[in-house]
């Protein structure tokens, strides 16, 4: 006997089609749509940082971060991350608090949860040397096709100052994402509004995204190329600033030597690169950062020979 999903329905029926049936995605929210490309940079300093995580159990999670740096301050970082129980997919569990402080004095906190299925909130403090310095509280809204959110960043109810931010995606086709912004703030004497339109298109293998205002222009492009190489383009022309720069970045994964590799030029002719190196079995990570023009000299060693560790020719 045939399947019942194998006879056709009958003449007039008001069976819906499976492409009636089928719903387009969520966009995911809009401060992530540039984050793909994002990742494939390095960070932009030199020096060395070193990592340690312990899992003190399966929701309390510390780390110790100590970073020696020839252009920045060198100093030392203590994390710590806790995970609820309560499970909104196969990988993410709320609420999440996540904290690090360093030896000044100085604190970056946030905290998130999922009130329902569709709404998310966070909230974020930042401290420097004991004072208060940045805090913001965030309410996104998460359709079967669409995301909006609203950050409130700090507000004065006394001077009358703060910044007011709302996003708006909507998932066009399953491909193509459209949404806007709009940043309002206020402070005495002065107030004004930004708006910018973003659009994202995602392949089988690339992202490229587009936000066009009154700020300027930002365009990335993402491509993977393979499960070892991912490569990134990154745009940026602003209208205050009146300064275009071009990037291209790249990361290499080497998971047989534990290694990872992000190197970067962009139109200034600034080089940078990133060496990460997992120690295990220990819960420890070494990253080795890198902003002179020798560094070409070490990437062209090290894709030549990647199962190599040659430090000194950097």
């Amino acid at each position: 006997m045939p399947s019942v999903s194998s006879v056709p329905p009958a003449a007039g029926s008001d069976q819906p089609t499976a492409d009636a049936q089928a719903s387009l995605p969520n966009p995911g929210s809009y401060d992530e749509c540039h984050r793909k490309c994002k990742e494939v940079f390095p960070l932009q300093m030199e020096g060395v940082r070193l990592v340690v995580n312990k899992g003190l159990s399966n929701h309390f999670q510390v780390s110790h971060t100590v970073t020696l740096s020839t252009l920045g301050d060198s100093g030392y970082r203590f994390g710590a991350t806790y995970v609820g129980s309560k499970q909104t997919g196969p990988a993410e569990s709320f609420p999440v608090m996540v904290g690090d402080m360093d030896n000044t004095g100085s604190l970056n906190a946030q905290v998130i949860h999922h009130l329902t299925t569709a709404v998310r909130s966070k909230i974020a403090i930042q401290t420097q040397q004991h004072k208060f310095v940045n805090w913001q509280c965030d309410m996104e809204y998460r359709g079967e096709d669409f995301t909006s959110a609203v950050t409130l960043g700090n507000p004065d109810v006394l001077v009358g100052s703060g910044i007011l931010v709302a996003h708006y995606l909507q998932s066009i086709t399953p491909a193509l994402t459209l949404g806007g912004e709009l940043v309002y703030h206020r402070r005495p004497g002065e107030e004004g509004a930004v708006t910018s339109l973003l659009g994202r298109y995602t392949g089988e293998n690339y992202v490229a995204t587009l936000t066009l205002g009154g700020a300027g222009v930002h365009a990335t492009y993402y491509h993977k190329a393979n499960d070892q190489l991912q490569v990134g383009v990154e745009f940026e022309a602003s209208t205050r600033m009146q300064d275009t720069t071009t990037s291209f970045g790249y990361q290499l994964d080497l998971p047989k030597a534990n290694l990872l590799f992000k190197g970067t030029v962009d139109s200034n002719w600034v080089v940078g690169a990133t060496l990460e190196k997992k120690l295990l079995p220990l819960p420890l990570t070494l990253h080795w950062y890198f902003l002179h023009s020798l560094v070409i000299a070490g990437l062209l060693v090290f894709i030549k020979v990647p199962g190599l560790l040659m430090f000194t020719s950097f």
